[in-house]
């Protein structure tokens, strides 16, 4: 620390003494200055440290703009352990489903050149498709073609067939398309389609190593080929200029931007190839992307004209979120992001330990959601550190001891993290886990009220019924699952028919 001016001018005898007791008092006063609270970029990057560390993530890069300026932007571990190589400004990462958002723009952009209605049948153009005649366009683009069509919101596979429907409706390949009417016109200059390895090896493009979190960080796969639903690799900087054009009328007029980026319907969190949702009040569109060894996020905040980009060369950012239920507040590095810059909310404790969990009255509402993402993020990592079950039980816990009126805020997100909790208990033979009985039941079946035919509720309570022994309430839910005919197959409808082959024979 300088020595003050008014210090330098004492050198007599006299001015001695004076001179030791003044820099005493001097020094004291620095002593008990009130110390320097971080400011929001600090603590972002504290916390963002943090998160890479509790999620075992090999690299990480994050960008964050706001009218146009960089004001923030971080490149943490390595691209490649075995030859220790940093990620930096040049690692590219596949973006997964990230593709989703360049998909819906090409859509949009597409019908605005009248080459295709969003509102036509997608049996117009795909005959054989094992689709009722009512799915349209908009509907793959929406993930509303399942369930009640146009009605509910369901990540579905489905967004794939698009692919097929763009190219029949304009005669020209996917990759054609893709490149002349959004590649060229934005001038992205490190993002492509992935076909295949020898492509990845001619282009001398140097991508991210994949990594997969198991007993320990063990090498993966890249996951070649690409379609609407995913298959792009870029960087953070080609994706502020796909960000902008969100903002402008390079590639869609505002008619047709505000037609993308509005919820399908008022009640669901998806427009077209992109999420919109509000938290706090404050309208957000987000998208995430995750193969089975990269992970990728982006969120804007067309209000505050701020942008924040993530890549991981593992997937457990978003694994752990359970971002396919629409949620951003499920991810702990979004709500880093919102509390830090966009809500005002820094003194808001990202992560806490379990057995001195403080709650900050001020704003009771992003409180809970930061608590309930990071106990879903713990029963996660339980696979991994199975002390973590413990961080997210009393975490849970106290939350609902806070607000025992979860089902007024109770969604897909807190029944998976409920579920998955006695799962990591029982396959991990750690003993039944009977604390959220009550609780899992009653959101499972609140859920089912609303929408009858949701998939994820009766698995999950298929399951916890399983267990209990109770066969013939499991029976009706797994029966619900494979005798829905609108639904294309995933993970539950699996399990179900596994379940019922296996029970009913």
């Amino acid at each position: 620390m300088a020595r003050p001016t008014y210090l330098r001018s004492l050198s007599g005898p006299k001015e001695k003494g004076m001179l030791i007791l003044l820099v005493l008092l001097w020094q004291l006063s620095c002593t008990n200055e009130t110390a320097v609270e971080p400011s929001p970029t600090q603590q972002f990057a504290t916390e963002l440290t943090q998160l890479k560390d509790y999620f075992k993530i090999p690299g990480l890069v994050t960008v964050i703009e706001q009218d146009g300026k960089i004001m923030y932007e971080s490149y943490l571990g390595q691209a490649d352990i075995d030859s220790n190589t940093k990620v930096d400004a040049t690692t590219l990462f596949p973006v997964a489903s990230l593709t989703k958002v360049f998909s819906g723009i090409l859509a949009v952009r597409l019908e605005e050149q009248g080459k295709i209605s969003l509102d036509a049948p997608v049996k117009n153009f795909l005959p054989a498709a094992n689709l009722p005649d009512s799915v349209q366009v908009k509907h793959l683009l929406s993930h509303t073609s399942q369930g009640e069509i146009g009605s509910q919101f369901y990540y579905s596979s489905r967004f794939g067939l698009l692919t097929q429907v763009l190219e029949k409706a304009t005669n020209r390949s996917f990759s054609e398309l893709m490149h002349e009417e959004i590649f060229v016109p934005l001038q992205l200059e490190d993002t492509f389609l992935l076909k295949d390895s020898t492509q990845l090896a001619n282009s001398g493009k140097r991508i991210a190593t994949p990594y997969r979190l198991e007993e320990d960080i063990e090498k993966g796969s890249v996951e070649y080929g690409y379609s609407a639903s995913a298959g792009i690799v870029s960087n953070p900087r080609d994706l502020l200029k796909l960000s902008h054009a969100l903002d402008s009328e390079v590639l869609l007029t505002a008619a047709s931007r505000k037609k993308m980026t509005s919820p399908f319907k008022d009640n669901l969190p998806y427009g077209y190839g992109i999420f919109t949702q509000k938290i706090e009040g404050v309208p957000v569109l987000w998208a995430y992307g995750q193969y089975d060894c990269y992970a990728s996020l982006f969120v804007k905040i067309p209000s505050k004209n701020c942008t924040l980009i993530i890549f991981a060369n593992n997937n457990v950012m978003n694994d752990a979120a359970r971002l396919i239920y629409g949620d951003l507040t499920a991810s702990l590095f979004a709500l880093s992001f919102l509390k830090n810059f966009i809500l005002d909310r820094p003194k808001t404790t990202l992560i806490q330990k379990p057995d001195s969990i403080v709650f900050n009255t001020s704003h009771p509402e992003f409180q809970r959601k930061v608590l309930l993402a990071q106990a879903l993020s713990a029963s996660f990592m339980a696979r991994y550190e199975p002390q973590k079950r413990n961080t997210s039980s009393a975490l849970l816990e106290s939350v609902f001891k806070k607000e025992p009126n979860y089902l007024e805020y109770a969604n897909l997100t807190l029944l998976h993290n409920l579920s998955f909790l006695k799962d990591v208990a029982f396959f991990m033979e750690l003993g039944e886990l009977k604390t959220f009985d009550v609780p899992l039941r009653q959101i499972g079946n609140k859920l089912l009220r609303d929408t009858p035919n949701n998939p994820y509720a009766h698995a999950y309570l298929g399951t916890f019924y399983d267990r209990k022994g109770a066969i013939e309430k499991a029976e009706y839910h797994f029966r619900a699952i494979v005798e829905n005919e609108n639904f294309s197959r995933n993970w539950y409808t699996v399990e179900a028919e596994d379940w019922l082959k296996e029970r009913m024979e």
